[in-house]
């Protein structure tokens, strides 16, 4: 049941498991994905975080692993990318959700007469699935939705659309950033803590239900209808109250 009003989170405890959404949650939303910048004050704390937290920190994303691990430099953590379709374990172990790759080939090939005749459409290649942007192209949005789920449709069963903020994306079924965090709280050193996800996008609500359902802290990012209990209000109020947690250990 959706809360129509969610209230500003409780203060964090260094103690809980921390899942964080990356793009418009940690860093502002740029017009084009390889646009972010992801700059030194994050890292630093993110890296701290990690650190005071005994490990209990993973970054869950709809970027691919291969992107978030050249954005983050020298800091190692888990990671989870394509909403959870690989995944980085707290030990190093790279855990792959199979996709069916004959699918997403034959989708990209029907999508190039679309995106020759709209330059405003941008189309992702993830790896396991394929996003087409239309943030350059707002007008496009239900355009863009439409052509997706008929190519997904045609392609066969396995596949799911994943809208978000100007985006939708064909994936394979099943897999979210839920089940992803769900994974990681069978695992060292995520077990028996009280589980946080902070997100910003229609994709994070299936991480806000999972931390629901173990009575964890769900808090969602900026406006817009959420399954999530409590809200923050953009970017910069995320990075404030992650920071308190490393405040109070103090």
């Amino acid at each position: 049941m959706k809360t129509p009003r969610p209230s500003l989170p409780p203060a964090p405890c260094i103690d809980w498991a921390y899942f964080l959404d990356v793009d418009g949650t940690l860093i502002d939303i740029a017009d084009t994905p390889d646009a972010v910048r992801v700059d030194t004050a994050l890292l630093d704390l993110i890296a701290r975080l990690y650190r005071a937290s005994d490990g209990a920190v993973a970054l869950v994303s709809g970027r691919a692993l291969s992107d978030l691990e050249s954005r983050l430099g020298m800091l190692r953590l888990p990671l989870a990318g394509q909403h959870g379709l690989e995944r980085r374990d707290a030990a190093g172990r790279l855990w792959i959700h199979p996709a069916p790759p004959a699918a997403k080939c034959a989708i990209k090939e029907a999508l190039a007469p679309a995106l020759a005749r709209h330059p405003g459409l941008l189309l992702e290649d993830k790896g396991l699935t394929l996003a087409l942007h239309y943030r350059l192209a707002p007008h496009l949005a239900a355009y863009a939705h439409r052509l997706m789920a008929r190519l997904a449709e045609a392609a066969g069963g396995g596949l799911e659309l994943q809208h978000g903020k100007r985006v939708v994306e064909v994936k394979p079924a099943g897999i979210d950033k839920g089940t992803a965090v769900a994974e990681y709280l069978d695992e060292s050193p995520f077990r028996t803590r009280r589980p946080v996800f902070i997100g910003d996008d229609l994709n994070d609500e299936h991480g806000f239900a999972a931390v629901n359902k173990m009575n964890g802290i769900s808090i969602k990012v900026g406006r817009g209808g959420s399954c999530a209990r409590y809200r923050l209000p953009n970017v910069s109020a995320v990075r404030n109250w992650l920071a308190t947690a490393l405040e109070r250990k103090t």
